[in-house]
């Protein structure tokens, strides 16, 4: 055996030092696996222990009397004039007939703070619905304020000293005599599915943001789905290749890289200050996560139509095709799971961004649902941020809980993208 051969087969050229470096590199990989695994389980564990009650939200049940001479003293009928009347002396009398004990300005301000903001406009949008309700009394499950929330959740203990917490003592005492006489309970909170944002965590709702997503996501959709596939075919299949071409390609993987906020300071000078389209509107959102998704949808557009075969195009030009009928007759129906799936993917990295949405006044405190494309809105990732901004501890829960709400349409767009690929992929 020569010198040359046994260098071969000891030290680091050896089989055995080769097959152990295998195993080293295995268990390594298996490691980093368990580890990334870990941590996603420490934060969807996380994120559903703070997010799950969210979803439930606490309520007292009172003996309303909803008093002609409060309510609509003149007996007009009006709904107008059942806006105007008083229903927070409504729930304060509700409250002292079931506590008679209290009594002092103090004591009535506590007992007030039962119920929360939200409970009153409950009392009020009751009226308006059932007019035959005045002059009668009715019981009624009023929502809690935050506080009483966080307390019947187990949030809020009553061992810190008095002065430290925003229950007092007297509340406490009060919650309990209502727990054990069965007059207060967990409910699944609607509220967070039909209201939009509120300063109130107790009346604070997504679908306000929801809707502001769906309108900006539908705007982003229609301008960089079309302009994207159509980018994308001139450039793989009808341009020739040139400087000019090769400017524009070198640009457009460029612009991928990008960071988001950079196109939020774009839309930020170019819609807002030079074509003064409305500040704060799905339009405006819409077209600057276009631009952002722009580059995703081209280069996967044109990934999918280099992976069809060269003979589909050599075929349908032997039997008489152009390139423009070649390109859409034959070429791009094949090439369409991969163009939907990029373009789904770069959908699902616009539904996650909120650094451009900031920057063109999206950031905004938004109470109303937006109806239209130009209507002041928020989306999702900007409304979980503004929630983790509050102080209050109730939107703390509130933040967890949007942020699963933001993970299931991201799971569920990519779910699409996968399913497509699946249903439509060719084997070549």
């Amino acid at each position: 055996m020569t010198d040359s051969s046994l260098k071969h087969t000891q030290g680091k050229f050896s089989i055995g030092y080769r097959y152990r470096k295998e195993r080293f590199f295995r268990f390594y990989g298996l490691l980093a696996s368990v580890v990334g695994l870990v941590f996603l389980i420490i934060f969807f564990s996380n994120l559903i222990g703070k997010g799950k009650d969210a979803f439930f939200q606490t309520q007292i049940r009172l003996n309303i009397n909803f008093s002609q001479e409060i309510i609509d003293p003149d007996n007009t009928g009006d709904k107008e004039t059942f806006l105007k009347a008083n229903y927070s002396k409504i729930a304060k009398d509700s409250l002292l007939e079931k506590f008679p004990s209290v009594s002092g300005r103090k004591d009535t301000r506590l007992l007030k703070k039962l119920l929360g903001q939200g409970g009153i406009y409950e009392l009020s949008d009751l009226v308006q619905e059932n007019p035959q309700y005045v002059g009668t009394r009715q019981e009624i499950w009023m929502t809690a304020s935050d506080d009483v929330d966080m307390y019947f959740k187990g949030k809020v203990s009553a061992d810190v000293a008095n002065d430290m917490r925003r229950l007092k003592d007297k509340q406490i005492g009060w919650i309990e005599e209502l727990r054990n006489s069965g007059q207060i309970k967990k409910s699944f909170n609607i509220v967070f599915f039909t209201k939009a944002d509120s300063r109130e965590p107790e009346m604070a709702g997504i679908l306000g943001a929801v809707m502001g997503t769906a309108l900006t996501l539908l705007i982003t959709l229609l301008l960089s789905f079309p302009v994207g596939v159509m980018a994308a075919i001139y450039l793989e299949e009808l341009s020739v290749k040139s400087r000019f071409t090769e400017f524009i390609e070198i640009n457009i993987n460029n612009l991928a890289a990008v960071p988001s906020i950079v196109f939020g300071l774009l839309g930020l000078a170019v819609f807002l200050n030079v074509f003064n389209m409305p500040r704060s509107a799905p339009v405006v959102g819409g077209c600057v996560l276009a631009l952002m998704t722009l580059p995703t949808v081209i280069i996967a557009t044109r990934s999918s139509l280099r992976a069809v075969p060269p003979s589909i195009r050599e075929a349908a030009r032997g039997l008489g095709a152009s390139n423009l009928q070649v390109v859409l007759h034959h070429v791009l129906p094949l090439a369409m799971p991969g163009v939907f799936t990029g373009t789904i993917i770069g959908m699902s990295r616009a539904l996650g961004e909120s650094a451009p949405l900031l920057m063109i006044g999206m950031v905004a405190f938004i109470v109303d649902i937006p109806g239209s494309f130009t209507d002041p809105a928020t989306a999702l990732p900007v409304q979980i941020y503004l929630w983790a901004d509050s102080p209050e501890k109730a939107f703390v829960e509130k933040t967890a809980a949007g942020t699963l709400v933001l993970l299931l349409f991201l799971i569920l767009m990519n779910s699409l993208a996968v399913i497509l690929r699946k249903k439509y992929e060719k084997k070549w």
